[in-house]
């Protein structure tokens, strides 16, 4: 758990060093990630499973690898749990269009919240679109904490599923995820976890969450990018259908009839991105060996001291206010538009994110048109958080 561990954090940006704010876009991959991923291009490059010369042999053992060192960053009960995606897109995708649609009719009821990025409300709307479902809302207050005082009233006896982030990418919460999950079982009603922005920053258990699906972006937590992770429980794995066909997903194939592979291997068609997940093995065994623990205290002791020097800073507004947040703030500066804010804070070195960050309900929610956000990793540091206050306040007079 070294700053050093990541060679992008040491390139020039307008001649300036880099300052890194963008991490809940994607954050950066240490070197043993890198390591990993070239070792495999150059030394074990061969397709997996289906080989019986020996470096398939080796391709599929790291292949598989990486799937056990998922399995144990998540207390999965087992990695046959988890299955390999492209990433959370895919892996809410993969549920709306299996599990769930073979659920719902005309009528019926799906709750997501008004927190949500929008990778876990378009495939809602659209699984709604074509099956004539419903799509409910469970709000949030104005600090950006949700109203799980309503979450009751809310599910019906229509209610067949819900789908919720664990953590905003654009207000920092931390959902009592745990909690909504409790409430919706105690009406049979299944739980999707997007938890893209949990996993750089808190410890997850999907057992002790009992969540029924819980997806992972490879590239948010300093793996690659084009690889996640979808766990789901076995029971629900085993009774979804596939979701591609093609070659690894079948074990029997006519043209009468084909019979499919056992899970997880029914929902990985065709050469799965073997370096990706390769990669993404290593990078769950870096967050293993460095400690989730030590990674959230970091993240709380940066996000604390960049709350505390933003609210000096004469105009600004910060929105997401929740209690229990992750090191992401999103922010207004009077009399400047983010777009600009952000590009004259690139030309000091600093990135950070402007826009609607994949969220526009949420952003509406505050009557702003845009933020600006700042997202702080555990190799970030107090200096260059002063750094990038000492860039704000000169965009602000530069404004004024």
């Amino acid at each position: 758990m070294n700053r050093t561990d990541f060679p992008c954090l040491d390139v020039k940006v307008h001649n300036k060093p880099l300052v890194y704010f963008d991490n809940a876009a994607t954050a950066q991959r240490p070197q043993v990630v890198i390591d990993a991923i070239n070792n495999y291009y150059s030394k074990t490059n061969a397709n997996v499973h289906r080989g019986v010369h020996s470096l398939s042999g080796e391709a599929t053992d790291l292949f598989e690898a990486a799937r056990i060192s998922m399995a144990k960053l998540l207390n999965s009960p087992s990695e046959k749990n988890l299955i390999f995606t492209r990433g959370c897109t895919e892996g809410v995708n993969l549920v709306a269009q299996t599990f769930v649609r073979s659920r719902v009719q005309a009528g019926d009821e799906i709750i997501v919240t008004e927190m949500e990025h929008h990778s876990n409300i378009v495939p809602w709307q659209l699984l709604c679109e074509q099956t004539g479902a419903i799509l409910k809302v469970l709000p949030f207050n104005d600090n950006g904490e949700l109203q799980i005082e309503l979450l009751n009233d809310l599910i019906t006896d229509k209610t067949q599923f819900m789908a919720v982030v664990h953590v905003s990418n654009s207000l920092g919460t931390i959902n009592p995820v745990k909690q909504i999950i409790k409430i919706a079982h105690a009406r049979d009603v299944p739980v999707l976890i997007d938890g893209a922005q949990a996993m750089p920053h808190i410890k997850v258990d999907v057992q002790d969450l009992d969540c029924d699906f819980y997806t992972v972006s490879g590239h948010k937590m300093y793996g690659p990018t084009g690889i996640g992770i979808l766990y789901g429980k076995m029971e629900h794995l085993e009774a979804m259908p596939p979701y591609h066909g093609g070659g690894e997903m079948i074990s029997h194939v006519t043209f009468e009839k084909t019979v499919y592979n056992a899970v997880p291997a029914k929902f990985e068609a065709g050469t799965p991105n073997i370096a990706g997940a390769i990669g993404l093995g290593v990078a769950a065994d870096y967050i293993l060996k460095a400690g989730i623990e030590n990674i959230h205290q970091t993240d709380n002791e940066l996000l604390k001291y960049a709350t505390e020097q933003l609210l000096k800073v004469d105009g600004l507004r910060i929105i997401g206010t929740a209690q229990n947040k992750v090191s992401v703030i999103s922010f207004t500066l009077k009399g400047v538009h983010p777009h600009d804010l952000g590009t004259i804070l690139d030309h000091y070195g600093v990135a950070i994110r402007t826009g609607h960050h994949c969220t526009m309900p949420a952003i509406k929610h505050f009557n702003v048109p845009a933020t600006a956000r700042a997202s702080f990793a555990f190799y970030n540091t107090k200096a260059e958080i002063d750094y990038f206050i000492e860039s704000l306040e000169k965009a602000r007079e530069m404004f004024n």
